[in-house]
């Protein structure tokens, strides 16, 4: 081993495989943690099963709060050259009536000159992913090398990781570091046993609309009415995404009442708006319906020597608020502040190294608390199941339509920018006397008594939405 050190690191990673770091996959985490750590002066090997652009339906919207962490890597350009569409809040549609949720006013250098708030960006999630490899391949600390890991190397008998193994042009190959970081999805095989399960009540049916005409430009739509929500933001100058969520066991989708494809041209289709329908149904004829599950997964601690979980594979949230991608990059800015070399000198220190991955699952909250219980207490009120759910999410619009801190206060947690918990919970419970308020002014004074009972019934429902998911934020 002491004689490996002395060769340069360039040549360990060629000749011997071996780095500072392994990084198993190239996607959006793992090509700008590789970067961060080269820009550390760590020797980094970036593994990836294939180096074609990839072709994915989400991960193709950068609230405001990823666009600050991709600036603070000194990434920003990544977004430049790829077509990426600026985005400035939210349109939500509630049975044809729209208000407009902007994201909050942005003093920052990325920002709109007309609106001065914060921005977002959309795109082809592949052309951002193509972006941050070839950044990453510029790096003189990063060997980018085209495999497919199958496994993790392991101490015998013990449960250390020493590196990873995979099939390099269909051969063996082994690539070894005293540091693993692995990445690799919501179908992750390196999740230890330990870990929690993913959940997943959804799905999202994408279609890719072409010139489709949005009723407001700049702006991610979100429909809701006597149907799933239904989502519609642009992915480039022509192309515009639209993700249908289909819950697990909709009747009307069942393929005994025509399936999904049926379920979204009879129930869908004839509720968006009008602009849109033209494009819609043209993509629809198209057949080329593509699906993922919409998963839900706390966080577990990473406790093996020499690996660290992360990305999708170690938290997961519905992505009806688009908060993947900021969750992801706001991870790196800490774990690269973790494992910065002032810190954490030596990678082979592995009781020093374990420290810092528990202080990075505690600090990571103050990022992820937000996103992570929105995602999901929101998705639970637009997609109302049940009568209380329904009396929540006309409130939540109703709310949304007295502006002013209403809008502003709910912005700024979508944006990812507000991370408070406290004004999470703030707005979520004035939502809900705001519904209870709402239920008692539309009902005559003579059922007062059953608008008492209904008051209650929504409030419980109300707790019993957020504080299970607020539960697992704080779990250990």
């Amino acid at each position: 081993m002491d004689t490996l050190r002395t060769e340069p690191v360039d040549s360990r990673r060629a000749s011997h495989r071996h780095a500072d770091v392994i990084v198993v996959g190239a996607g959006i985490f793992e090509a700008a943690i590789a970067i961060s750590l080269a820009r550390q002066n760590r020797s980094v090997l970036l593994l990836e099963r294939s180096l074609k652009e990839p072709d994915r339906i989400v991960g193709e919207l950068l609230q405001p709060g990823g666009v600050q962490a991709l600036d603070k890597l000194g990434l920003g350009d990544c977004l430049d050259g790829i077509d990426s569409i600026p985005v400035r809040g939210y349109e939500v549609y509630y049975h044809g009536k729209a208000v407009t949720i902007a994201y909050p006013p942005d003093k920052t250098s990325r920002c709109t000159s007309a609106t001065n708030t914060f921005e977002g960006r959309s795109f082809h999630h592949g052309r951002f992913v193509r972006k941050l490899r070839e950044s990453a391949a510029r790096e003189p600390n990063i060997t980018l090398v085209e495999t497919a890991v199958i496994g993790l190397i392991t101490v015998e008998n013990a449960d250390q990781v020493l590196g990873v193994k995979s099939l390099t042009a269909g051969k063996p190959d082994y690539f070894f570091a005293p540091l693993s970081i692995v990445a690799d999805g919501y179908k992750s095989k390196f999740r230890v046993a330990a870990s929690r399960r993913p959940e997943s009540r959804s799905k999202f049916w994408a279609l890719e609309l072409q010139n489709a005409v949005l009723p407001s430009p700049g702006y991610g739509h979100v429909l809701l009415g006597d149907f799933s929500p239904v989502l519609l933001y642009q992915i480039g100058t022509r192309e515009t995404r639209a993700l249908v969520n289909v819950p697990e066991g909709l009747e009307e989708a069942k393929s005994a009442n025509g399936g999904v494809m049926n379920y979204i041209k009879l129930r869908v289709l004839p509720n968006l708006p009008a602009s849109i329908q033209p494009a819609f149904a043209a993509s629809l004829e198209k057949g080329r319906l593509r699906c993922m599950p919409n998963s839900f997964l706390p966080a577990a601690p990473n406790r093996t020597p020499g690996l660290i979980v992360a990305g999708d594979a170690l938290n997961m949230r519905h992505p009806l608020t688009g908060g993947g991608m900021t969750v992801a990059l706001n991870d790196v800015v800490l774990l690269s502040e973790l494992l910065e070399p002032s810190r954490t000198p030596d990678f082979e220190n592995v009781a020093q190294v374990l420290q810092q991955l528990t202080d990075f699952h505690w600090q990571r909250k103050r990022h992820t608390f937000v996103i992570n219980v929105l995602a999901q207490a929101l998705y639970s009120l637009f997609a109302a199941d049940d009568y209380y759910l329904a009396v929540l999410r006309k409130g939540c619009f109703g709310y949304f339509k007295r502006g002013g801190i209403c809008v502003d206060g709910p912005a700024g947690l979508l944006s990812g920018i507000t991370k408070q918990p406290l004004d999470l919970v703030y707005h979520f419970f004035a939502v809900a006397l705001f519904s209870i308020w709402s239920l008692f002014l539309s009902r005559p004074i003579w059922k007062l008594p059953i608008s008492l009972v209904d008051s209650v019934g929504v409030l419980l429902r109300a707790c019993r939405v957020l504080f299970p998911y607020v539960a697992h934020e704080l779990a250990g």
